[in-house]
């Protein structure tokens, strides 16, 4: 339940600023995603080790530092929506379980998507045999397309949110 004399039009404000920021950037990173899984994901993956080459940092398309960046920024502005979203409890607590789910994906990346592109990417650079290569890449290429699902259900799941802080004024 929400005490709507504890919430200031100031507080309401700001926590509508922070949770459009955060939910717009969401959006923006899959865009990115989308693309990513769309068009670039399939053309490495095509012809490995062949195609590895597009991912070296030195020759290729290196998206790690905009990965970073992009990410780094909306987990500061998801945070951000948190917190000036702490008093109104439903939306704070919905916040909390996207964020979560969120972060158990951000680990998931961490611990297989990107070490997998680092050793596709060594093998670029010093082309070798891998074993089960083709198999390898296929199964990053589909567990992505469950990542960005999962992204992407999460941005829309903030949506909702929006919708209820915004109608808190009226």
């Amino acid at each position: 339940m929400i005490k709507m004399e504890l919430l200031t039009t100031p507080y309401i404000t700001r926590a509508e600023l922070w949770l459009c920021i955060t939910t717009l950037l969401y959006f923006l990173m899959n865009g990115a995603q989308i693309f990513e899984t769309l068009v670039f994901v399939p053309k490495w993956v095509n012809s490995p080790p062949d195609n590895f080459k597009l991912l070296s940092d030195g020759t290729g398309v290196s998206l790690k530092i905009f990965w970073i960046v992009l990410h780094s920024l909306h987990e500061i502005t998801f945070i951000l929506a948190i917190v000036f979203c702490w008093k109104i409890d439903p939306v704070r607590n919905w916040l909390l379980i996207l964020f979560a789910i969120h972060i158990a994906v951000r680990i998931w990346t961490l611990s297989f998507f990107a070490p997998n592109i680092i050793a596709f990417q060594k093998m670029a650079e010093t082309p070798s045999f891998a074993q089960d290569l083709i198999n390898r890449t296929s199964l990053w290429q589909t567990l992505n397309y469950v990542r960005v699902g999962i992204f992407i259900a999460v941005s829309i799941g903030l949506v909702p949110l929006c919708i209820r802080l915004f109608n808190l004024r009226h």
